[in-house]
This record gives C-alpha cells, structure tokens and sequence, in this order.
C-alpha cells in the first residue's frame, strides 16, 4: 500500500486518503478490472423491414399488436452503480460507549469498502449513486460520475461513521427502502448492498421479495452480509451472566449465554442458509463480511476473485 505524498493530504477527506491507499495497492499488477459496463443495452422499437434478419424481433409484442417490431440496441461502454446502506442501529454493533470518535462497528465496516468502491469506480470514470436508508430511505442519489458528485458521495459516508449514541435508536425498515430504491433506479445497473439483514429475521419472504424486485431491471446485485462473526454468528461468549440490549428496540435480556446458546445457533444457522439460498436462487452475489477482519481483508479479496472470474 502506498503513502500518498503529504502535500495532496489537503486536496482529499480523510475516507478519501485511505481508500485511495488501499485501491492503489489493490490495483498494482492487475490488468482487468473487477467491474465492466454492460455490453448493450435496449434503447428502443422499431418496424422490422421485410427481408432482415429475425433475431431481434420482439414475439411477446407482436403476439399484443399483429405487427412485428425489431428490438434496437445501443452501445453502453460505462458502468452504472449504486451503493445502498443500511444505517438502522443495528449496524452501529459492537458499542463502545467509552470511543465516541470512530469505532470498528458495522457500519465503519460498511463505509470504508464503499469509499474503497467509489475510488476504484472514479478510476474508471464509471457513475455511482448512493443510497441510505434506516426506518425510512434518509438519502438517494442518481448516479453520476462528475468531481462536486463524487465529493458530496464521501462527505455523506463520513457523515455516517461520526458517533452516534446507542440510546438514537433507529430500526430496521428494508424491505419498504429496497422497493423504492428498485423503482427510481430505471437503467441497468450493479447494485451493492451492505446490510446486516436483520430486517429477514422478522418477515423474510417480504425482504427476499424485495430484493428480487432489484433484479427485476436486470441490475447485478452484490450482497455483503455485514456481521460481527464472533459475536453475532458464533455466539461467542463467556460463561458468566450477560446483559443483552436490542439496539433497534432498546429490549434489555438479562441470561446466561450457556443457556440459550444451543437454540441460538440453531436459529442463526437456519436464517444464515435461508438467506444464501434465496440470494443463489435470484442469482445475487452473497459476500460473508466479517467486520473483525477488516473491511480491506474482505473487500480487496472479493476484487481479485472477480478479476479472475471474468
């Protein structure tokens, strides 16, 4: 990873510097990159002409209206992307009451892999939106790809990992966010979302609803499941009373972790399948985000594996 010269330290954010950082080291050796715009895209009908070819005849419209229409194509070399954030208060885990500056939570976790994206993207003059939503969708942006976008793109994620006290509760509301965000994103697109799906556990068939409803333009969807593994996943704790404190409800459970950790795991184990084989089924790319080993640890190998993919 490279150190930016001290003199460009003015020019950028501090989310800025280190996603350039780690891009520039991400990209050292490579020759593809691990996004491509879409080849073609539809633009829009026209007569067919007697004597053409049938390939591009659009059958399901002529079965509508007896006349036959030729589907036209237009060249689409860039890509579009639109990043989308969960910001309800279950992503601002784990709490550290005592570190009110920036913490290794979730959503730090989240922010970080997204100004990482948002730098690769500059770079290949791609256009990048941004969504982010919590009981409601508190932010969404069109994607562009010019200089004052891109700016305001890092200062609404720095916005995000400033402190936010555990007691501004915010709960989860994905499945109404996902909806809106698939209707106002009208051209094809990647869609990356960074979400704990906490939203899933209570009404899954909603939330797995919504987010095939992202795949119903034909955007590319890329899930990265955002969770303490540890804590979350694993259920790892001491043998000794604990307090438990639902950060999305305030609800205080006072237990044993011994007690309960068996139908616990059951639990988990189950949502965790539930929610790869519904991605699998819609054709999302699920992506395990384990915070505890940095969002570098996470992001960059993702990248390479694409890069060898394509």
């Amino acid at each position: 990873m490279s150190a930016l010269p001290s003199q460009q330290f003015r020019q950028f954010s501090h989310l800025e510097i280190i996603a350039r950082q780690v891009v520039e080291g991400f990209i050292t050796g490579l020759h593809k990159s691990p996004f491509h715009g879409f080849s073609v895209e539809f633009a829009e009908h026209r007569l067919y002409n007697k004597g053409e070819s049938t390939k591009h005849i659009d059958w399901k419209l002529y079965g509508r209206s007896d006349k036959l229409f030729v589907k036209r194509f237009e060249e689409e070399t860039n890509l579009r992307c639109h990043i989308i954030i969960d910001n309800s208060s279950s992503m601002y885990f784990p709490v550290d009451e005592k570190k009110q500056k920036e913490q290794q939570n979730k959503i730090t976790f989240s922010v970080y892999c997204s100004a990482v994206l948002i730098e690769l993207l500059k770079r290949q003059r791609d256009a990048i939106g941004l969504s982010i939503f919590d009981e409601k969708l508190e932010l969404h942006t069109p994607a562009k790809s010019t200089p004052v976008h891109l700016k305001m793109l890092n200062h609404e994620l720095e916005k995000l990992i400033r402190y936010r006290s555990p007691h501004n509760r915010k709960k989860t509301f994905a499945v109404e966010a996902l909806h809106q965000i698939a209707e106002a994103i009208h051209k094809r697109s990647l869609v990356i979302v960074f979400s704990d799906m906490m939203d899933a556990r209570n009404n899954p068939d909603e939330l797995f609803s919504a987010l095939q409803h992202l795949k119903h333009n034909k955007h590319e969807v890329i899930l990265f499941h955002v969770v303490d593994k540890s804590k979350e996943i694993d259920f790892s704790f001491e043998n000794r009373p604990y307090r438990f404190i639902d950060l999305e409800t305030g609800e205080e459970l006072k237990v044993n972790p011994s007690e309960v950790k068996e139908n616990y795991l059951k639990a988990i184990t189950t949502f965790e399948r539930n929610l790869k084989l519904h991605c699998s089924r819609y054709r999302i790319d699920f992506v395990e985000a384990d915070i505890n080993l940095g969002f570098d640890q996470v992001l960059v190998p993702y990248l390479i594996k694409r890069t060898r993919m394509q």
